[in-house]
């Protein structure tokens, strides 16, 4: 057996650090995106991602995807926004089975209202609190450490989510 390689001052210095980092800056997004906006992170992450395809449509399964949700989890969170008027669901054309998740005029609307001030706090916290040379850092480690995870999604807890 391997003995284990534990995490010199340095590393966990670096370790602790980014996890604190980032614990303080999701809670501080997350409240200025409820105060302003009154959307939570995954309402904005869902309504960006709708926003961003040429019809404001997805797949259920590959807004799951993107997001790192199980299809089950999306779809009881999909059912509150479907309440609050911001998304629609449609079968899906092709496979009766799948459904289509889309953007309505509301969800539009809050999406449009949401994103000024989303993109001020990201910058306000993180951006420009870093040089050019920390961004491209930064954006270089985030990259490699996705790549090596293969951007892999979480995989369902139940076969009926498969």
């Amino acid at each position: 057996m391997d003995a284990t390689r534990w995490l010199d001052e340095r590393e966990d210095r670096a370790w602790r650090g980014y996890r604190r980092m980032r614990r303080l800056l999701d809670l501080e997004l997350a409240r200025e995106l409820a105060q302003d906006a009154g959307l939570s992170e995954a309402d904005y992450d869902v309504l960006s991602d709708l926003s961003e395809t040429p019809q404001g449509r997805l797949r259920l399964r590959e807004l799951a995807d993107r997001m790192l949700w199980s299809r089950s989890r999306l779809s009881h969170h999909l059912t509150r926004m479907q309440q609050r008027g911001l998304v629609t669901r449609e079968e899906c054309a092709d496979d009766a089975r799948g459904a289509v998740v889309v953007l309505t005029p509301a969800g539009r609307q809050a999406i449009e209202t949401a994103a000024p001030g989303h993109v001020a706090a990201v910058r306000r916290h993180l951006i420009d609190l870093l040089t050019p040379a920390e961004i491209d850092a930064l954006g270089a480690l985030t990259h490699r450490v996705v790549d090596h995870l293969g951007g892999r999604a979480p995989q369902p807890r139940h076969a009926a989510e498969a």
